[in-house]
């Protein structure tokens, strides 16, 4: 979360796939994300999304293929990498469920995503623009995590991620377990922090009418496999995959 970044944040996935034990999971998996762009993941349980993005983050071992991550211009092969110098480089995840610490308070869950080395020198400017752009987490600061509900939970959970100082932010399911109204506000927070402070952001979500709302592009993933590329919003409301499963038309 610190102003005056470099240019050139992005991520690219090529012929990944990864599996658990003698269950493949992910087939030929390529995809990439620009500079302080959007990319949404589509689809539903039990097609790889979260799969992928553990082989982002290190905690899944690709039993193929290549991910290779830009950080303010240079290249890094993260492949082999343990999730702590993934997390050094610049890549926070927020993951499914939120996986919150629920016995310490708020402001003691922040202050642990700001593990990061090269964060740690900023947790001060951090913290005050966690609060600024969650306020709700300020008034909350020192209650316990678990006491809180979900939507507030979910602000949580993406307010210790940005204490690391991310480039690129992983984002996993970030509808699950909301209602309606809290999925839509979790989602226009997701894209006011990707403006706000330049993030390259991946996000899958099964959720498409609020995924799609923010996203500068999109891929369908159905079985472990790509299945639809979508280069605008537009080629994503409008392909026959879609509008199959998620649309239901």
């Amino acid at each position: 979360m610190v102003n005056g970044r470099s240019a050139g944040n992005g991520l690219a996935i090529t012929g990944l796939s990864a599996g658990y034990g003698s269950v493949r999971v992910l087939e030929d998996i390529s995809l990439g994300v620009s500079h302080a762009e959007t990319v949404v993941l589509l689809g539903t349980n039990g097609n790889g999304k979260s799969t992928l993005m553990k082989c982002v983050m290190g905690m899944v071992r690709p039993s193929a293929g290549s991910i290779v991550a830009e950080i303010d211009g240079t290249s890094h092969d993260l492949i082999g990498r343990s999730t702590e110098e993934i997390v050094d480089l610049g890549i926070a995840l927020v993951p499914e469920g939120r996986r919150l610490f629920p016995k310490l308070t708020v402001e003691e869950n922040l202050l642990l995503g700001a593990f990061r080395p090269s964060a740690r020198g900023a947790i001060t400017a951090n913290l005050d623009s966690c609060y600024e752009t969650f306020p709700r987490l300020l008034e909350r600061r020192r209650q316990l995590a678990g006491s809180m509900s979900g939507g507030e939970q979910q602000m949580l959970a993406l307010g210790r991620a940005l204490m690391s100082s991310p480039r690129i932010l992983l984002i996993d399911e970030p509808s699950v377990g909301l209602a309606p109204i809290l999925v839509s506000r979790t989602i226009e927070k997701i894209k006011e922090l990707k403006d706000r402070f330049e993030l390259t952001v991946l996000m899958a979500e099964q959720n498409f009418n609020q995924a799609v709302r923010i996203a500068d592009r999109g891929y369908v993933i159905v079985h472990g496999q790509i299945a639809f590329e979508g280069r605008d919003a537009d080629e994503l409301n409008n392909n026959e995959l879609v509008r199959k499963f998620y649309l239901g038309l």
